[in-house]
């Protein structure tokens, strides 16, 4: 990120919000409301107004295990390294003014528009962590977290500065379950498998844990461990050496003691074919949750207008043959807003990605083939139909009728199936074309 903001050729927007997109490959406009920090470009990120301000709230960055301040800068290595004010948990008591010697405060500050014009766009939105209130005691019990929660637990730069401990009572876990596929693979939730990364971060914190604390027990609870990758199942088969036991097994309760706050785990062991549970009591667990779409993707899917997959992830032009763009094009995709993804799969989309974006930026010019829909205005009857169905966004209904815009049209037929008053055709495929071509082949001529 550091080489990202000292490039010169890279403009970059953060604390920023895509408000509307138009137009097409190689002229794209783009509307962005970058928010107000309520710091100017002063701020050199030094906290000397974070030592002063007295108002504690939950910090996003740790998973609110921990605490931040009203004023405050994301984390350590954030770029841009700068304070910003939270205007919902300030209490305005003009403290952090009072220690910034360099007049970097202000509260004046209105959040900006900035509209620019683009030739290609490529969409990397991240993901977020399954997370429903109750399910497996999540929310209800305090010792069941997630495995972002452990992440920050295990950071040396977290909330309890790499301990281990839970969040309960402040104390060292001698007993860990960590239940797997927590909200995927599951058919009321969500169907797809996290593309093994759940599995990997298990085996990577158990492996952490065991090493740091040996006497630890950690259970593993998994349907199937999906270690496919380079020297993963190796990975995998080291864990094990350090005594974590893996069961493949169902959940079907969780309970709390009131008293110790332990958890009493009700576990069917699967591989033995014995369906009777087995209870087990243990001081944390930790469910390995779904990757799931970014929140705000619906959002910005407003804006953007592209198609999605059942999980909610924007979906690719071609299953097998393009998984970078989209059916928009001048739009790629990158990471997780394609689908879960793991890091090194995540860089390998990202370098696809540059290179179709680079690509088409290198070009002096963009060939496409005239296979567009042609709309009879005369005949249109303003429905709004074609529009609607439009794959591609390539359709604008205006007063006077249905207007194409033949750099996005694919010619893929849709729009001409639904309208209802047959005014759109799509060329090389008229019904008048069609019927000449068999007409030519039916023709009866005679031999001399």
């Amino acid at each position: 990120m550091l080489e990202v903001q000292r490039n010169k050729n890279i403009h970059l927007l953060t604390y920023s919000e895509v408000k509307n997109i138009t137009g097409y490959v190689g002229n794209f406009d783009v509307e962005v409301i970058k928010k107000p920090r309520y710091t100017n470009n002063k701020c050199i990120g030094c906290r000397a107004c974070e030592e002063v301000c007295p108002a504690y709230v939950a910090s996003e960055f740790d998973q609110n295990l921990g605490f931040r301040k009203a004023i405050y800068v994301a984390f350590t290595q954030a770029v841009p390294l700068v304070a910003q004010i939270d205007k919902n948990k300030c209490i305005d008591c003009g403290l952090c003014e009072t220690a910034c010697e360099l007049g970097a405060i202000d509260r004046n500050q209105q959040p900006e528009t900035i509209t620019f014009k683009v030739g290609t766009i490529i969409v990397a939105t991240g993901w977020d962590e399954f997370r429903e209130l109750g399910y497996c005691g999540y929310g209800t019990y305090e010792n069941v977290i997630t495995q972002l929660e452990l992440e920050r637990i295990l950071a040396p730069n977290g909330p309890t500065f790499g301990h281990l401990i839970r969040p309960s009572d402040g104390k060292h876990p001698e007993k860990i379950l960590f239940i797997q596929c927590v909200g995927s693979r599951d058919l009321k939730r969500n169907k797809y498998c996290s593309s093994g990364v759940c599995c990997m971060i298990s085996i990577k914190n158990t492996k952490l844990i065991k090493q740091h604390y040996p006497d630890t027990e950690i259970m593993v609870a998994f349907i199937d461990i999906r270690a496919a990758g380079k020297a993963y199942e190796e990975y995998f088969l080291e864990c094990r050496k350090y005594g974590v036991k893996f069961v493949k097994s169902g959940i079907p309760k969780i309970e709390e003691d009131p008293e110790t706050k332990n958890l009493i785990v009700y576990i069917i062991d699967t591989l033995n074919g014995n369906e009777e549970m087995q209870k087990y009591e243990f001081d944390l667990v930790v469910l390995s949750s779904a990757m799931q779409p970014a929140r705000g993707i619906e959002q910005l899917n407003s804006v953007i207008k592209l198609e999605t997959s059942p999980g909610g992830f924007f979906k690719e032009y071609h299953a097998r043959l393009n998984t970078v763009d989209v059916n928009i094009p001048g739009i790629s995709l990158a990471g997780a807003s394609h689908g879960p993804k793991s890091i090194a799969e995540t860089i390998m989309q990202a370098k696809g990605a540059a290179s179709s974006a680079s690509m088409l930026m290198k070009s002096s010019m963009y060939s496409m083939l005239l296979i567009k829909a042609v709309i009879d205005l005369e005949r249109c009857s303003v429905c709004g139909l074609c529009v609607n169905n439009c794959p591609y966004n390539a359709l604008k209904l205006e007063s006077d009728g249905a207007h194409i815009n033949e750099v996005a049209c694919r010619g893929c037929g849709i729009c001409a199936m639904t309208c209802p008053s047959g005014a759109i055709t799509v060329r090389g495929s008229r019904n008048t074309q069609f019927n000449n071509y068999l007409d030519s082949m039916l023709s009866t001529t005679s031999i001399d």
